[in-house]
């Protein structure tokens, strides 16, 4: 989790890559298991032929709880390192949570689909459910700015981006799930391992100068 120590956190941009690579190491058995619990999911919403339109509801109450946990890690962990700047923090927490979601819950799983020749439609929270995105991702920034807490965040963060991603394919798609589950076991990580650790550490990092990035 994105917890730094002292060391991880003096280091210069050409350490970056490197980190990049550790963090991605380390998240990748803990994505793994969330997706493994995913295709579980998966598995009993398609035995039990759960509707569509209730997978639908689901997408829409965990796509919001996972951008507002991903606004509050993303705002506080370049808080931690440039007190101030307020705009800036809106700004980051903003794009790097509403923006990096959408691709992990609802991009990837529409070309993961696609790719398998599934039947499915495309729906983007932020413009479809306005109304109800941009007050939860403020509300993660705002926790963000004034309580910069990033390792349990992160945590639901990851587990609730493999669940929304999993029932978009259920809420969107019309296919014979089951000789595919290996399949969207690998959308589910990938849609998982790379945007959230982009958008929880790597993002707001890329915003920051060299000597910036000493922990405060």
């Amino acid at each position: 989790m994105p917890e730094m120590s002292q060391a991880e956190a003096t280091e210069r941009p050409g350490g970056l890559a490197k980190r990049i690579a550790l963090e991605l190491a380390r998240h990748a058995p803990f994505t793994a298991m969330g997706a493994v619990t995913g295709i579980v999911l998966m598995l009993i919403i398609v035995l039990t032929r759960v509707p569509a339109a209730v997978s639908e509801i689901a997408f829409y109450v965990l796509h919001p709880a996972h951008l507002f946990f991903s606004a509050i890690v993303t705002t506080a962990m370049y808080r931690r390192y440039k007190p101030g700047k307020l705009w800036a923090a809106v700004l980051i927490g903003y794009t790097g949570s509403v923006g990096i979601a959408t691709i992990s819950d609802s991009i990837i799983p529409y070309l993961g689909a696609e790719s398998l020749r599934v039947q499915i439609s495309l729906h983007i929270g932020f413009i479809e459910k306005w109304w109800l995105i941009n007050p939860v991702a403020f509300l993660g920034i705002a926790i963000g700015y004034l309580r910069p807490v990033t390792r349990v965040p992160h945590a639901l963060h990851v587990l609730l981006s493999t669940y929304a991603s999993l029932v978009y394919f259920t809420a969107f798609g019309v296919a014979e799930w089951l000789p595919l589950l290996h399949l969207v076991f690998i959308f589910l990580f990938l849609a998982v391992w790379l945007p959230c650790c982009f958008s929880d550490i790597v993002y707001p990092l890329l915003f920051l100068k060299a000597g910036e990035h000493q922990c405060h």
